[in-house]
């Protein structure tokens, strides 16, 4: 039996909030969000050509032939009994690529990686719910749920900046410390939600880093 959720869940027949830069950013006020923010070097170009060439491959199994140079097609455009299955593939085999730890991946330090952690946990049951977090060596991923004015992606890009301030400035360092845009994701079901909440979990485990090597929080 599934248990209660503390979270509304995305609702298809209610208003949403589609906003887009880089990638499209969907809202939901009170529906919990699954949002990931990653360090600026932490995904170099040479791994993003071979992420590129992976979803070509899969894809191409599957039936759909896709140009080398072409734009790699959003979920939302393939068969409809496709779209799930290349959600979660394309969902691992990024975080396969972060959880590879590129970069310089300061946020192994502690101190580091507390001030984003407490940063994420300074406004919750005010601006949104925060459910749960990990704060990884090149990576973050939470779940949590935003309260109107409050919006994921407003709320994501006062986390970035404020970080950026923090962890610049304890390593005397200037330039970008974060990829500029986030990604969020609705959860559309009690299982999705199950299953991001054991991944966040469980993400530094499998990621075979040793308990001094990431930072995690749950309510």
């Amino acid at each position: 039996m599934m248990p209660e959720l503390p979270f509304d869940l995305f609702d298809p027949e209610a208003e949403v909030d589609v906003s887009e830069r880089l990638m499209p950013h969907w809202f939901q006020p009170g529906v919990v969000t699954f949002v990931t923010f990653r360090t600026a070097d932490s995904i170099p170009h040479e791994v993003l050509l071979r992420w590129y060439d992976e979803l070509r491959e899969w894809l191409r199994q599957h039936g759909i032939e896709t140009k080398p140079n072409a734009p790699i097609p959003n979920v939302e455009s393939l068969p409809a009994e496709l779209q799930s299955p290349y959600r979660r593939h394309r969902f691992h085999k990024w975080n396969d690529h972060l959880d590879d730890c590129h970069g310089a991946c300061h946020l192994r330090k502690r101190d580091l990686a507390e001030i984003v952690l407490n940063s994420l946990r300074h406004f919750d049951a005010d601006r949104y719910e925060l459910d749960c977090c990990i704060v990884m060596p090149n990576h973050v991923h939470l779940l949590a749920a935003f309260h109107l004015p409050t919006t994921c992606r407003g709320q994501s890009e006062s986390w970035l900046h404020y970080t950026a301030f923090r962890i610049n400035q304890r390593l005397q360092q200037k330039g970008e410390f974060w990829q500029s845009e986030p990604f969020d994701h609705l959860v559309r079901s009690p299982e999705q939600f199950l299953y991001l909440r054991k991944y966040i979990a469980e993400n530094g485990i499998k990621a075979r880093l040793p308990p001094t090597d990431y930072l995690y929080w749950k309510k």
